[in-house]
């Protein structure tokens, strides 16, 4: 049997020795410091840290890590703030952030606690429902300015592919294009990758 015990296992069994002897409050602060904490790998110029946080774990989730790096990987965060912050008009910016904000919103009320907070399968599950909601709104009035969800996505996926793994690992790179081959095996085309310039 394994004697060793993590911290929230710790303070939890604390906590109930302890009995009434310490706030409710006190205990869920506590814990709530347990959680899992995102060091983010730039400083952010637009995004306040709670913010990039956010952005980081979105981005993650839109492109997990698998056998190629995720989002947060190839520093995709970090390209949004900068873009964000050098490309894009004040009021677009401040669209993109009361976005950012609505979400985080709707995750506590979609599941009791901040995004980040959430464990995660559940964000997934609000991600995906947030996306499809937002995916059928565009189709429906595409009038409508894009929604949140849609506008991350995008940036997401700009930012990974024109990373250097982006292009290398997910796309086919080739610097200098070579000779043309018109009839050649799909082995030797790039195994139906797609073009990364």
């Amino acid at each position: 049997m394994n004697n060793l015990i993590d911290r929230r296992e710790a303070l939890r069994k604390t906590a109930l020795m302890m009995g009434a002897a310490v706030s409710a409050s006190t205990i869920a602060a506590f814990l709530h410091s347990c959680k899992p904490a995102t060091d983010l790998n730039y400083n952010p110029v637009l995004f306040n840290n709670g913010q990039a946080v956010l952005v980081a774990e979105l981005a993650d989730i839109i492109i997990p890590k698998t056998d190629t790096p995720g989002a947060k990987d190839v520093g995709v965060p970090g390209f949004i703030d900068k873009i964000l912050k050098d490309c894009y008009k004040e009021e677009d910016q401040k669209s993109f952030l009361d976005g950012l904000k609505e979400f985080d919103e709707n995750a506590i009320k979609a599941f009791g606690d901040k995004f980040v907070d959430g464990d995660a399968s559940e964000r997934l599950k609000y991600v995906q429902q947030v996306h499809d909601e937002a995916v059928q709104a565009a189709k429906s009035d595409p009038s409508k300015p894009r929604p949140f969800i849609l506008k991350m996505k995008e940036l997401t996926m700009l930012g990974y592919f024109t990373s250097e793994a982006g292009a290398t690992q997910v796309l086919q790179y080739q610097a200098v294009p070579g000779a043309y081959k018109g009839c050649i095996p799909l082995a030797e085309a790039g195994n139906g990758k797609a073009w990364a310039s």
